[in-house]
């Protein structure tokens, strides 16, 4: 049963595109977990606990692959097929990693859990072995940065562009 959880994660982990690179890292953190179980002290935390040990192990992969921590790996859906609408989604898209990728650590993680991963707030609080209000405000807070990040990104685009 964890196996399965845990494999479900790893394969929705933000910016792990493959999934064969999901499965190593899920198949990595189980390795762990089994040979440090001694360490886990509350066993109710079991969850939390291996998902910290699975995130960790997909730092230290981007860190030694020297690749930019990346939440959307779907480009937008496109309506029309024409170039410009297909350069407008190629636009808004790196608009919005560009924004996702200088929020701080904590405010991605919420972010991701939350509104790509669509987790809920008690789970995502075990996650992070934070309580549910700490993870309601953090996400409150994030989304009003990246609203202001994504505006703030938007007007100067319209600014520079000649009318």
């Amino acid at each position: 049963m964890q196996l399965r959880v845990s494999g479900c994660i790893g394969w929705r982990l933000p910016g792990v595109a493959m999934k064969s690179l999901a499965d190593d890292l899920v198949q990595e953190t189980v390795a762990v977990g089994i040979a440090k179980r001694k360490q886990l002290r509350d066993h109710n935390k079991v969850f939390a606990w291996l998902y910290t040990i699975l995130s960790n192990k997909w730092r230290r992969y981007l860190q030694q692959k020297k690749l930019l921590y990346d939440t959307l790996d779907d480009q937008l859906p496109s309506h029309d097929f024409g170039p410009s609408a297909q350069c407008q989604e190629l636009e808004l898209v790196a608009r919005v990693r560009h924004v996702v990728a200088t929020l701080p650590m904590k405010e991605r993680q919420v972010i991701s859990l939350v509104d790509l991963e669509e987790l809920t707030y008690c789970d995502v609080g075990k996650a992070l072995d934070i309580p549910i209000g700490t993870v309601m405000s953090r996400l409150h807070r994030t989304r009003k940065h990246f609203m202001a990040k994504i505006d703030c990104t938007t007007s100067t685009r319209l600014v520079r562009e000649p009318s």
